[in-house]
């Protein structure tokens, strides 16, 4: 069954050609229609699958889907293109980093919350605003970083991030490789120092540096390749670390014997907005989009099609309890610090370089 979304497609992204960004994937049989950017490869085989069909079925606006590349290729194109006031995609699905960077220039066109009916559903970290509160973007997907190990060698769930710290976990771990997809310092923060606002100071950054440089004993793999420490997590070979909880619990329904485990502290919850460029002339069949791509059915959709955890408050949500955690929990979550990624992105990749990984 693959039905879940490799994380990786959407981190990674499929960097693609102007002439593939030109194609519609749904032609326009209607007068309406609206482009709409989401990471490519699998991602958006999935919702040009399960998901735009149905929203062009119930609301008459095709959908031209455009594969954009992620990290800060997209933001800088559409950047320039706003600038010459032209909407390579009209909605784009945007990381938070450069979410937050797009209303450093005012790239996004403010949403009017009196459309979206489900608004109040929202869970408060899906809501991206101005610094006046006007509203810059509204959560599509979430997904997890979970603490992950292998059955056969840890018959015994841990239960805290604390097990990375562990002296018995020597040369055991497999850890993301870059501090802006890690989140290990807000990790190191919430689970030693009392919270991610440990973080708000350059002192209390240095502290969970140093706190963190700890764990380097027991690191056998700072990964950038997601398959190589799956399958160095399902053979046993380096039996702990952390990971994405669909893809790891997609492996465990095949028969692997790995585990994903919420620890006590929370698993890192990561996400994507939907936001509008200012560019855009398409804002009234915008919001008819984040309304319809809001709603309790959709987003519950998209966690049995697409993988990804939703962004609305559990109980209005119509997924079981074994549909929910399969992408979700309810333990409260380490939600990254965007703001300092943000702001201060070479100052942590230099310590990075020098205190853990370098």
């Amino acid at each position: 069954m693959n039905t879940k979304i490799s994380r990786r497609t959407v981190l990674a992204g499929a960097v693609v050609g102007a002439g593939a960004l030109a194609m519609p994937s749904v032609l326009r049989a209607q007068d309406k229609s609206l482009k709409v950017g989401v990471y490519g490869g699998y991602f958006k085989k999935s919702f040009d699958e399960h998901i735009f069909p149905d929203f062009t079925k119930a609301t008459g606006i095709a959908v031209e889907s455009v594969a954009e590349p992620t990290g800060e290729a997209w933001l800088v194109q559409l950047e320039q293109a706003a600038r010459a006031g032209q909407a390579p995609a009209d909605v784009s699905m945007m990381a938070q980093v450069p979410m937050l960077k797009g209303q450093s220039t005012e790239l996004w066109a403010p949403i009017d919350e009196t459309r979206i009916k489900h608004f109040g559903d929202l869970l408060p970290q899906f809501v991206s605003k101005y610094q006046d509160g006007r509203i810059a973007g509204i959560g599509a997907v979430a997904w997890y970083i979970t603490l992950v190990t292998n059955t056969d060698v840890y018959p015994q769930a841990p239960e805290s991030w604390e097990a990375l710290w562990d002296a018995a976990n020597k040369d055991k771990l497999g850890l993301l490789a870059l501090v802006s997809n890690s989140f290990l310092l807000e990790v190191t923060a919430k689970t030693f120092f009392g919270g991610t606002n440990a973080l708000d100071t350059e002192e209390g950054q240095l502290k969970a540096f140093e706190k963190l440089a700890e764990v380097k004993p027991n690191v056998r793999l700072w990964y950038r390749d997601e398959a190589q420490f799956e399958q160095a997590l399902k053979s046993g070979e380096i039996p702990m670390g952390q990971y994405y909880h669909d893809v790891t619990g997609l492996a465990a329904s095949e028969g692997h014997p790995v585990r994903s485990t919420f620890p006590k502290e929370g698993g890192i919850q990561d996400s994507g907005c939907w936001a509008v460029s200012r560019a855009s002339k398409k804002m009234d069949e915008a919001l008819v989009f984040i309304d319809y791509m809001s709603q309790p059915s959709i987003q519950g959709l998209m966690s049995r099609k697409v993988g990804t955890a939703p962004t609305l408050k559990r109980e209005v949500l119509d997924l079981t309890p074994e549909e929910f955690a399969a992408v979700s929990t309810e333990i409260e979550p380490i939600i990254p610090r965007y703001d300092l990624h943000a702001t201060k992105a070479d100052w942590l990749n230099q310590k990075w370089t020098e205190m853990i990984v370098g």
